[in-house]
């Protein structure tokens, strides 16, 4: 066939085609302008916001705005903690707190010192001090000649974690320690020498019960050779998750990412925990780059998130069916409960959106899930945050994916 033949044949198929129409906006095209007007609102510089939106059947991503700029994430650090702590501990995981025996028992009598040992339990109460000194007592035991020793030895000394504020101790979260009983607080305050008043407070209860004591209070290691008397055990990882999610507590918080370190890799410290969050997030395939992981509650000034790993971790977890009722459990739920209990009050989000809150007074953020479609991520940064502001894009973000 000659060229001017083959020229001619597509011409006709030319004109015989349909002419093409400019594609009109499709629907996720108008969500993601939606999405975009959402977090335009005054006093909060978009450089320093950052958010996604995923789609949890397909993992598609909807919607990202910087999604990889690492921006202090506040209370959403509590996120990675939680992940890692459900999937490295489990969620029927439990603290215990032992009384061990230094000496032996002769008739009625105890010939040395009772330790109260502490293994990082952040709910022991001095309901839990009754229970055990009423164990004590059950093994025939009247009398201890040898005083009452606390032991906070398994974890570190730190009372605090690098990064925070001078005023974020005892403010914000009273001190951490492995031996502390009513979050530290005697006698109407807050102590500095948790594991000191946890021992006296173990002495008065063991007297309450009908046990003579005698000898000092003090603290220190248990020794090597003790022998266990009595134990108690702190509710189940997922409880305490609940709590320290929907409440945003800072001190249940820091004492799991310890507790972690110490069941982990043997050591009881913040950076101990924090590098098992760190390798935990890695090895479920979130996207770390620009992350770091300093403390557990978000009180650092040192912590950085990236939307993009929040929303990867949120569309893991929900994925996992170990993890994915336990974290639905703990996050707080719009208009109902926890920290969402006053914002999102109104359908479709009220009852439908779960996430975690942040808040300090450089970051604003709110993560979790919108019904059982949408995964998201919002975080934004001040100095100072604008926080009404920031929490009226936050709401409008999650209003719209709710009713999506």
């Amino acid at each position: 066939m000659s060229r001017r033949l083959l020229a001619a044949v597509f011409s006709l198929v030319a004109l015989a085609a349909p002419a093409a129409t400019p594609a009109g906006p499709t629907q996720d095209s108008q969500l993601q302008r939606r999405l975009a007007r959402a977090l335009h609102v005054p006093h909060v510089a978009p450089a320093q916001s950052a958010a996604v939106a995923l789609d949890l059947a397909s993992g598609t991503v909807l919607f990202e705005q910087n999604p990889d700029r690492p921006l202090a994430p506040a209370s959403n650090e509590k996120l990675p903690l939680t992940y890692a702590a459900l999937v490295r501990l489990g969620p029927a995981f439990r603290i215990e707190t032992d009384v061990l025996g230094e000496g032996e028992q002769d008739g009625t009598q105890w010939t040395g010192a009772l330790v109260l040992k502490g293994n990082g339990d952040p709910t022991l109460s001095s309901a839990d001090l009754r229970a055990l000194a009423l164990q004590v007592k059950s093994m025939g035991i009247r009398s201890v000649a040898g005083g009452v020793i606390g032991d906070e030895s398994a974890y570190d000394a730190r009372r605090i974690v690098a990064g925070w504020k001078p005023s974020f101790f005892i403010d914000e979260s009273p001190p951490l320690s492995a031996l502390v009983v009513d979050r530290a607080r005697a006698g109407g305050v807050v102590t500095r020498t948790p594991a000191l008043a946890a021992a006296t407070a173990f002495r008065d209860a063991l007297r309450k019960a009908g046990i003579a004591v005698d000898g000092p209070v003090r603290s220190a290691p248990a020794d090597e050779w003790s022998q266990l008397l009595a134990s108690v055990s702190s509710p189940t990882l997922a409880a305490m998750v609940r709590f320290m999610d929907r409440e945003s507590d800072n001190f249940t918080a820091e004492m799991l990412l310890k507790q972690l370190g110490l069941s982990e890799l043997g050591r009881g410290t913040s950076a101990a925990g924090a590098s098992v969050v760190t390798q935990t997030l890695a090895d479920a395939g979130v996207p770390m780059t620009g992350v770091r992981i300093v403390d557990g509650s978000g009180l650092s000034l040192l912590d950085r998130l990236t939307t993009s790993a929040l929303g990867g971790l949120l569309k893991i977890a929900w994925a996992d069916p170990a993890v994915h009722p336990a974290l639905l459990a703990a996050l707080p739920v719009a208009g109902v409960n926890g920290t969402l209990e006053h914002r999102l009050l109104k359908p479709p989000a009220r009852g439908r959106v779960l996430a975690k809150t942040g808040t300090t007074d450089i970051a604003s953020s709110l993560s979790g899930y919108a019904g059982d479609r949408y995964a998201f991520a919002v975080v934004q940064n001040g100095y100072p945050i604008s926080d009404w502001w920031a929490r009226r894009a936050q709401d409008r973000f999650a209003q719209i994916l709710a009713g999506s």
